[in-house]
């Protein structure tokens, strides 16, 4: 419990710009006016780092290292933890409600993230496999053994979207089934990683033709049935038999965000000013921050602000200042987004990677990125468990072999 004069800053949503904000708050020098009580609410009682989730489809990696507790991560900083489904936000009165209870806040952040739209599609509700978080990897993981025990020469995997998630996951997922896999990806654009550098997007090519997956391109997905796919291009419908249907584009915001009496852009995110105050809220609730894939942002030099995680951890330091800012009196600072570069993997021991001068493919991309990602783990306890699990565990699977 904390006193009466003690502030509460409530953080909802427990990704990579909610949990670094709390992160980051508990590092900052709060005296003389005191530390205030810092309280993250997520659903789950893990944290997901992203951006390794792949490594799951082939055993590279395990679910601890990618997916440590909260309770883990958070041990000795200070910030409460509640697991909690949250149900309602309520600005008159200033609480949160939640399945675990009421929760006042004087400082509200919002980073809920955001959730597959398999709404587009008859049946992709249904049928098709989101590929987000871990509860989808495990569905995902127990259709994949399914098929692989099953007495049939083919696995056939029809993957909608060919963005990041769509590649990454075609290369991982070839790698696996090898021979027994028939891979298609399905994009409406013209190409795929439509916002990728030329040279990731040329990388991912080779990559993808190597493993042998068919791209089609300017190609709309019209149907999903449990073991069937219609689709169009310019005009002519087709139909294909699948096996499984992994769906990774399109994100819309949080339905809690809609019941909010905010402007929202067309995928259902809040506006939020160069600070991460959400626009507009004057008239209604002064203490109020949104960051990562819930908020539409450009920032102080006037540049759209993309929903990546590098984004996301980046606006965590500045969202945890500008609070800090707020409750000390000193001035708030306006986001400025640097761009790092793009890393993508592309299969078991293969990636690419450009951005700050650099431009790298293969095994030694695929090594750089383990290490700038072992880097950017939310704690040193935890990089330093991972980092000696990736040097030791070889040693012990050739002793073991």
């Amino acid at each position: 419990m904390t006193d009466s004069s003690t502030k509460r800053i409530c953080i909802i949503g427990g990704g990579f710009g909610g949990l670094y904000t709390a992160l980051r708050l508990s590092q900052l020098p709060w005296e003389p006016t005191g530390t205030p009580e810092i309280v993250l609410v997520d659903r789950s009682d893990r944290f997901l780092f992203s951006p390794l989730l792949y490594e799951l489809l082939t055993g590279e990696l395990r679910s601890w290292e990618i997916a440590p507790t909260f309770s883990e991560v958070l041990a000795d900083t200070g910030v409460r933890f509640l697991q909690a489904a949250v149900t309602g936000i309520d600005l008159n009165e200033c609480a949160v409600h939640s399945d675990g209870g009421d929760l006042p806040w004087d400082e509200l952040v919002l980073a809920l993230g955001g959730t597959a739209r398999l709404d587009r599609v008859p049946g992709a509700a249904e049928h098709a496999i989101p590929f987000r978080n871990l509860g989808d990897a495990y569905r995902l993981e127990e259709r994949l053994r399914q098929l692989e025990e099953a007495d049939r020469d083919v696995v056939r995997v029809a993957i909608v979207g060919g963005g990041y998630s769509g590649v990454e996951v075609a290369c991982k997922l070839a790698d696996r089934l090898r021979e027994r896999g028939r891979i298609r990806i399905i994009d409406r654009g013209d190409t795929i990683l439509q916002s990728a550098a030329d040279f990731n997007r040329t990388a991912a090519r080779k990559a993808l033709d190597t493993r042998q997956v068919w791209v089609d391109l300017e190609t709309s997905v019209d149907e999903i049935a449990a073991d069937r796919l219609a689709m169009s291009y310019k005009g002519q419908r087709d139909e294909i038999p699948v096996d499984l249907v992994l769906w990774t584009t399109g994100t819309r915001a949080s339905e809690l965000i809609a019941a909010l009496p905010f402007e929202r852009d067309d995928f259902g995110r809040l506006f939020v000013e160069p600070t991460l105050q959400v626009r507009d809220r004057e008239t209604i609730c002064q203490n109020l921050f949104a960051l990562g894939d819930l908020a539409t942002c450009r920032d102080a030099s006037g540049q759209q602000v993309p929903h990546t995680a590098q984004a996301a951890i980046q606006q965590a330091d500045y969202c945890a200042w500008n609070l800090w800012a707020t409750l000390t009196g000193r001035p708030l600072l306006p986001f400025r987004y640097q761009h790092l570069g793009e890393m993508m993997v592309l299969g078991v021991n293969d990636a690419a990677l450009s951005g700050l001068g650099v431009q790298l493919d293969g095994p030694l991309a695929y090594l750089s990125r383990r290490l700038v990602y072992l880097g950017r783990m939310p704690t040193l306890k935890h990089q330093f468990a991972v980092g000696a699990n990736w040097m030791t565990q070889p040693m012990l699977d050739l002793m073991a072999s």
